[in-house]
């Protein structure tokens, strides 16, 4: 194992369950407690079937713990017909249980059970589908699902109303996203930096090899 690789690991492995502290959160047992749940909102492209002003499509509801709380708007973001919303776990990563239980679990909420189209990424380029499912709420395995790593972090999750599914107009067209929260959780990859004397020793090694490529082309 080079340096660099050595002090990435070291550091990943040091932030696995820092701060972590298990809760119940929306009926369901989350072992990292509150960062089990996506921090951040990459992406939204709302669908059809909203008014021509309005709508549920406040972002910021589909972050952090569930917090619906009866009223319209209030507590989700709404996908509108076929449209979608990609989330970012920042301090937390999702991972696999290595058994049949639950990993990830969406908080779909409102009077209508609505189907969704549900894949995670570690890079937002490569995406692995984990198929169609219907909310209120949904608990997903993804251990065996096909292209997915035993033990990798998946950073991202990407959620597609299915236009064919639930009603298509009103302010809360589509899918209600309430939250997103990782069951199976893992330290995010994250760049580590180095020491100062790692960092003394890669500029070492970089200057011997260059004194190396020089006495080469001088002989």
């Amino acid at each position: 194992m080079n340096l660099l690789r050595l002090f990435a690991v070291a550091g990943v492995c040091a932030g696995l369950g820092a701060g972590a502290s298990a809760a119940t959160i929306g009926g369901i047992d989350f072992p990292d407690g509150p960062i089990s749940f996506a921090d951040s909102v990459v992406s939204y492209n709302p669908g059809g079937g909203f008014p021509g002003t309005g709508g549920c499509q406040d972002t910021s509801e589909a972050v952090g713990i569930p917090n619906f709380t009866g009223g319209d708007c209030d507590g989700y973001v709404s996908l509108g017909q076929g449209g979608s919303i990609v989330l970012q776990f920042t301090d937390n990563a999702l991972t696999t249980s290595g058994d049949s239980s639950a990993d990830l679990h969406v908080f779909e909420i409102g009077d209508a059970v609505e189907a969704m189209l549900i894949s995670i990424s570690t890079n937002t380029v490569d995406w692995i589908d984990l198929g169609r499912l219907s909310g209120q709420p949904t608990s997903i395995d993804i251990d065996g699902v096909t292209g997915v790593v035993s033990g990798a972090a998946y950073s991202y999750v990407r959620i597609i109303d299915d236009p064919n599914s639930g009603p298509s107009g009103g302010v809360y067209s589509g899918a209600d996203i309430d939250a997103v929260g990782a069951i199976s959780s893992t330290a995010p990859v994250t760049p580590v930096p180095l020491p100062a004397t790692g960092l003394m020793l890669v500029g070492a090694l970089g200057a011997l090899a260059s004194a190396k490529r020089r006495k080469r082309k001088q002989s």
